[in-house]
């Protein structure tokens, strides 16, 4: 279980991250680590929450449009993106949102 990311108060944006993996590993744990360890030090990133139950979903969060355009071209992020094309996803739905309000406790 990976703990609710702590994001400022809104306006920011979510990429929410939807897939089906294929079987087995291929190397997908360590790189899916690596991904969030290289997204960290990414300008403009805010945190990541993920869970997979069958099906996964991984939502990162984001100062503006602009810092998702460049963590989209990252080299290594383009690299995980081919591979997972090739290897590790059977199928998947990537959604970008404005986030507008949040609250909790």
């Amino acid at each position: 279980m990976s703990d609710i990311a702590q994001t400022p108060e809104p306006p920011y944006y979510a990429v929410i991250f939807s897939n089906h993996r294929t079987e087995g590993d291929h190397g997908y744990g360590e790189m899916a680590d690596r991904m969030v360890e290289l997204a960290s030090e990414q300008p403009g990133f805010l945190g990541v929450e993920s869970v997979r139950d069958g099906l996964g979903i991984t939502v990162s969060y984001w100062e503006s449009l602009e810092a998702i355009k460049n963590w989209k071209r990252n080299s290594e992020h383009r690299e995980a993106q081919k591979l997972g094309h090739e290897r590790w996803y059977s199928t998947f739905k990537l959604r970008i949102a404005k986030v507008e309000r949040d609250y909790g406790i």
